[in-house]
């Protein structure tokens, strides 16, 4: 069964239920949440972050355990995106320095990769996959039994740290340094192209186990 809201027995939720978990109501307190930093729980979106490494399963689990004390698969709490904000400035950066590119250039270089590689492409794969899974992977799809949009953004955000620790951190290491990955060398093109693969495999898999509800919350 993939994440789904959960209705009452007779197949309806009630009027308060319904006017508390209506994507609006979900959105201000997720806002009104990210203008508060003292009431983020940071140690907890790191401990996210390591385990999207070692077991994503287990991020997935606490997905499970929200659903049951909160009644919501979407994170409600924005310290996981500002956490992923701040590595997007760092590793851009980072970029920047070993590629010897100048303000100018760094600063497109993080416009594109915040607005494009993250929200634009996450916007379309989360709305694309939040369709797909609501009109043909839902065993009893109706309106108040449905995947959660907030839910499938989360997911292309778990998928999006992994790949951009591999591209935007690990392959800084190997591109002037270990191995000149923009030299006309075999071994260059045979690393970089690994490490994209890599980066692409893991952004897939993590995509896999967060819609694969029933498999990766039983593990």
């Amino acid at each position: 069964m993939l994440p789904t809201t959960s209705p009452h027995t007779n197949g309806a939720l009630g009027a308060r239920d319904a006017a508390r978990h209506t994507a609006g109501a979900k959105r201000y307190k997720y806002l009104r949440r990210l203008l508060h930093f003292r009431q983020m729980d940071f140690e907890f979106a790191l401990w996210q972050m390591l385990y999207l490494f070692t077991s994503p399963q287990r991020v997935y689990r606490n997905f499970h355990y929200r659903k049951q004390t909160k009644d919501q698969w979407a994170r409600d709490d924005p310290a996981f995106l500002v956490l992923l904000s701040i590595w997007l400035c760092v590793s851009t950066i980072g970029f920047g320095l070993v590629l010897d590119m100048g303000v100018l250039e760094t600063l497109k270089l993080l416009l594109w990769v915040v607005f494009v590689d993250c929200i634009g492409v996450g916007l379309f794969i989360s709305t694309l996959m939040w369709f797909i899974t609501n009109k043909y992977l839902l065993k009893h799809p109706s309106r108040n039994f449905d995947v959660e949009w907030g839910y499938a953004f989360d997911v292309h955000l778990n998928a999006f740290y992994p790949l951009l620790v591999i591209l935007h951190f690990l392959q800084l290491f190997f591109i002037n340094h270990i191995v000149v990955i923009n030299s006309d060398w075999f071994l260059g093109y045979f690393i970089g192209n690994t490490l994209w693969l890599i980066a692409i495999g893991y952004y897939l898999y993590i995509t896999f186990l967060g819609y694969n509800g029933k498999s990766s919350l039983s593990v």
